[in-house]
C-alpha cells in the first residue's frame, strides 16, 4: 500500500512539477485535483499515527550504504541578496532565530547551533519526482532547541522560513521557500537540523548552514537554507496559509511516507 501511495504520489508530483516548470500552476488551483490530495492527506496522516508508534524511527543504514552521488532537490544555490552575504563570509554572521510563541526567542550561532545535542543518522531522501538517495546527515534535535526556546501552550506548529525566494513572480507574498510540521514530527528522535553531510560541512547545493532533515516524510518537506524556526498555533496567514511553499500550490502538507 505504501508503495502504490508513493507511486500515486510521484506521479502527482511529476504532473505538478512540469506545471509548474512550465510557468503554468493550473492543476494546483484546481479544486478537484487539490481536493483528491487533501483527502489523500487527511488519510495517510491518520492512518499513520494510528498505526505507528510516534517514536518508530524511520530505516537507517549503514555508511557503505550511502549513495556515491546524492541528488540535491529544489534550489541549488539561493540568490537572495542576505544569502548570497552570508556565503560570501562563509555563514560567520548566521544567526538561527527561534521565535514565535516561545518563552524564550534565541538568535544563535552556527557554533551554538553545534554545541547543541546532536543525533547522526544514515536515511534515504525520498523525492515525489520518483528517486532516492541515501545520505548521512549530522545536526542538532530540533526538540532540543524548542525545549531551550520553551514553547507556549498555544504552540501547535513549528515553521521553517528560508532564504529562498524560489517565486519572485508571486504577488501575494508567498514567492520564499518555507516549510512547517507538527510538534509529533518537531519532537521526533531523528528531526533534526542538520549541518554536516557525509562528515563533512553541509554543502550550499544541499542546504547549508541548516536544512531540516525530517526522516518519516517525502523530500520536499525536507526544508534548506533554514534561517529561522517559528512556533504558532495556526498556519493560517503564513503564505497562502496550507503550510509550505508546495503545499501552497497543491501538494500535500503531510507528506509521511
Amino acid at each position: 500500500m505504501t508503495l502504490d501511495r508513493r507511486r500515486w504520489l510521484s506521479a502527482a508530483g511529476a504532473a505538478l512539477g512540469s506545471a509548474w516548470l512550465a510557468g503554468c500552476d493550473r492543476l494546483a488551483t484546481n479544486s478537484t485535483f487539490t481536493g483528491v490530495l487533501r483527502v489523500a492527506e487527511r488519510w495517510t496522516k491518520g492512518a499513520q499515527r494510528l498505526v505507528t508508534d510516534r517514536n518508530a524511527l524511520a530505516r537507517e543504514f549503514s555508511r557503505a550504504e550511502i549513495s556515491r552521488d546524492f541528488r540535491a532537490n529544489g534550489t541549488l544555490r539561493p540568490q537572495d541578496p542576505e544569502y548570497v552575504a552570508l556565503v560570501a563570509e562563509n555563514f560567520a554572521g548566521y544567526r538561527l532565530v527561534i521565535d514565535g510563541l516561545v518563552e524564550q526567542p534565541l538568535a544563535l550561532t552556527l557554533a551554538e547551533v553545534r554545541a547543541a545535542p546532536a543525533r547522526t543518522q544514515v536515511t534515504r531522501h525520498d523525492c515525489v519526482e520518483g528517486w532516492s538517495s541515501i545520505g548521512e546527515w549530522t545536526g542538532a534535535r530540533l526538540s532540543a532547541l524548542l525545549d531551550r526556546a520553551r514553547l507556549k501552550p498555544e504552540a501547535r506548529y513549528i515553521v521553517l522560513h528560508c532564504a529562498d525566494t524560489l517565486d519572485p513572480y508571486a504577488t501575494d507574498g508567498a514567492g520564499r521557500y518555507y516549510e512547517s510540521i507538527d510538534l509529533v514530527d518537531a519532537y521526533h528522535p531523528q528531526t533534526i537540523l542538520a549541518y554536516a553531510m557525509n562528515g563533512a560541512t553541509l554543502p550550499v547545493r544541499h542546504g547549508a548552514p541548516l536544512r531540516l532533515r525530517v526522516e518519516r516524510q517525502l523530500g520536499y518537506k525536507h526544508a534548506k537554507y533554514v534561517m529561522r524556526v517559528e512556533a504558532v498555533a495556526s498556519l493560517e496567514g503564513i503564505g497562502r496559509g496550507q503550510g509550505g511553499f508546495w503545499p501552497d500550490r497543491g501538494y500535500e502538507w503531510y507528506a509521511g511516507i
